[in-house]
């Protein structure tokens, strides 16, 4: 006989053998014990418990709330306390003897498989786990949400199998509870409603089983704007007595069209669904709804992109479903999730992007602040998740083109495939990438990102010393930075990197830099932006203004492709500032990332030599000429296009005391 029952399923309630449910009313001391009851038997440690649900407080207050919390749960449970909660200074453990735990009876259950198993088993989900609990603590609600999500998904998947196995069978009753025990899980369970229809119609309840799909193809427009799959409206059909639709009968509304139904080279398309609020206040939704909004808003100024409507994204709000049914459902490649936790004063949104088609996590984050003005955080919070976002679809686009066979390339693909090339940092690399951008422009003329691309590669040409013909390319980089800019005027890459190429390649940073002022106007969340602008802010005499464009960059995107390069110019600035030491610290990362970035080991050199470290500079030089041996004294202007007449005074005359020749 068991000396204790514990259900977590649904409300909490403690029930020792032979006695009245235990008085534990504490909401921690219950998480504590479904928390030990998940691994019955396993000792867990007194730090771990502690920084669980406590991790608010400092290490001593939770260690002793932990304490006295522990002391209350065994007061709580009566004389079966002392024998089945265990602890000494270091661990707590349950004894697993004598202990009934309906989640570890409803898993073991489901993991049979058999109908009268999974009955079972759905008899014990009396609902979510811990449903009456609420926990203050960012790590508690990350562990309790999290355990109800996986339950639930155990509890959905187990009822599909359910209907599944209960679909052509002759026992209506069984049918009709096992569909809707789905529907309760899921409304939108499409192989349970079927189901239900069937059980009616077999019953000889024609009008209930139609009202049924009626309410069904409401339910699926009103949430998901789409129409029942053709099974549901076969099934609708055969139940009229009509298996084959009349020419003149009115027709489930069609689906609009989708980024989902598109080529496999479509551009991507992504959805935000609304973010949970970890709160006991469900009225501070609004914060949550806010910084999806902004980001929104943002991703939707990002040309490339297919941004899925709010209004059809939050249609899942509060549902369980997995990513590919939500991904198909509205036809987005990506999905952006996440959460947000408010309290007196800070808040923390974790944002998480899946790829639906494979379901599998791509990137994930944390972003917190204070909350001192609601809106500007908004703003600021959703800056940061899209500056970070867009390299990790960039990237995954970029897997995705590679996994293609050859023969079915497209302009994008093959604008993905320079962008992989690029990043390759080899003089190879540029050269392939630049062909791929011009196969893409060819193929898609009006492509103003894949021209202003290949104005990117010239320029990464330029920085790494690897021009072998500047008169000729120069020139090609000025005709295509036209041509991005004026195929491009609302795309905010296109103007970036023509604004660049007009600045470092051709020489004119003042008209770069309008360039790039417009791209940030069009889209401020584009970390490439901001450190083209810190550098042409650089070139211009600006350092200060520089190094703060390039913080944004590096706070935007601090896992770029580009980071060296904004470590270089954040160190040229610093050279400029008069402040050389940090320029060294800053070109020294630099060259540690990318060794082949040619500038970084120029502002490393010139760095050195303005704090008298001349045989450091020297060596650093060496790598310069190794590079570009042609480089001279003479040649200096032509390779960095630097304004002022103080700033060029400066920089001749470290290069100069590098040993630079004349």
């Amino acid at each position: 006989m068991d000396d204790l029952e514990i259900l977590a399923l649904g409300r909490f309630e403690v029930r020792p053998a032979g006695g009245a449910a235990a008085g534990i009313p504490g909401q921690k001391e219950r998480a504590i014990l479904a928390f030990l009851a998940l691994g019955p038997g396993v000792a867990q440690s007194r730090e771990r418990l502690a920084g669980l649900f406590w991790s608010d407080s400092d290490e001593g207050r939770a260690r002793d709330s932990l304490k006295h919390a522990l002391a209350r749960l065994r007061t709580g449970l009566g004389d079966a306390g002392e024998a089945v909660l265990t602890a000494d200074r270091q661990a707590v453990r349950l004894c697993p003897e004598g202990i009934r735990f309906d989640v570890r009876d409803f898993e073991e259950l489901v993991r049979g498989g058999a109908r009268a198993q999974l009955e079972r088993a759905l008899d014990l989900y009396r609902g979510d786990f811990l449903e009456d609990v609420s926990l203050a603590g960012a790590e508690a609600e990350d562990w309790l949400l999290a355990e109800r999500r996986r339950l639930r998904r155990i509890a959905e998947d187990a009822a599909t199998a359910l209907v599944a196995m209960l679909g052509e069978g002759e026992d209506l009753a069984a049918g009709e509870a096992a569909a809707r025990r789905a529907l309760r899980l899921d409304p939108l369970n499409e192989s349970a409603c079927r189901l239900l229809m069937r059980v009616k119609a077999s019953a000889g309840d024609a009008v209930q089983a139609l009202r049924i799909f009626a309410d069904f193809r409401a339910l699926l427009d009103r949430e998901l704007g789409v129409p029942p799959e053709a099974a549901t409206v076969a099934l609708e059909e055969a139940i009229r007595g009509r298996r084959h639709a009349k020419a003149d009968a009115p027709q489930p509304r069609a689906a609009p069209p989708v980024p989902a139904a598109e080529p496999a080279s479509a551009r991507p398309s992504i959805a935000v669904l609304a973010f949970e609020t970890l709160a006991e206040d469900a009225r501070r939704d609004y914060f949550a709804d806010g910084v999806v909004e902004e980001i929104i808003a943002a991703l939707s100024r990002v040309r490339g992109l297919f941004v899925i409507a709010r209004n059809s994204s939050f249609a899942f709000r509060g549902r369980a479903a997995d990513s590919k049914a939500i991904g198909e459902a509205l036809g987005a490649r990506y999905l952006l999730q996440g959460s947000a936790r408010q309290d007196a004063n800070r808040v923390r949104i974790t944002a998480t992007l899946v790829d639906s088609t494979a379901g599998t996590v791509i990137w994930s984050e944390n972003f917190q602040g204070a909350l001192a003005s609601v809106f500007d955080l908004q703003d600021q919070i959703a800056a940061r998740v899209v500056g970070a976002l867009l390299p990790r679809v960039e990237a995954a686009e970029i897997a995705r083109a590679f996994r293609k066979p050859t023969e079915s390339l497209d302009a994008y693909d093959l604008y993905l495939r320079g962008l992989a090339a690029m990043h390759l940092w080899t003089e190879e690399g540029s050269a392939e990438a630049i062909s791929l951008f011009r196969r893409a422009s060819d193929l898609d003329p009006q492509f103003a990102a894949a021209y202003g691309m290949e104005v990117r590669c010239y320029s990464q040409r330029k920085a790494c010393g690897w021009v072998r013909h500047r008169a000729a390319e120069t020139a090609e980089v000025a005709r295509l930075a036209r041509l991005a800019a004026d195929t491009g005027p609302d795309d905010a890459l296109a103007l970036a990197t023509a604004g660049i190429g007009f600045g470092f390649v051709v020489g004119d940073p003042a008209k770069g830099a309008r360039l790039v002022e417009r791209a940030l106007e069009l889209n401020p969340n584009l970390a490439l932006a901001w450190l083209f602008s810190g550098w042409l802010q650089v070139w211009l005499g600006r350092p200060d203004r520089a190094i703060a464009h390039i913080e944004r960059a590096m706070s935007l995107s601090p896992q770029d492709p580009q980071y060296a390069m904004m470590q270089t110019a954040t160190g040229c600035a610093h050279f400029f500032a008069g402040r050389e030491r940090e320029a060294v610290d800053w070109a020294e990362r630099a060259v540690l990332m990318q060794p082949n970035y040619w500038i970084a080991w120029c502002v490393l050199a010139a760095g050195r030599a303005a704090v008298g470290d001349v045989a450091g500079a020297g060596r650093a030089l060496d790598h310069v000429l190794r590079i570009d041996p042609g480089l001279r004294l003479s040649t200096l202007d032509a390779a960095f296009p630097i304004a002022g007449a103080a700033e060029i005074a400066k920089w001749h005359g470290a290069m100069r005391i590098a040993g630079l020749p004349e």
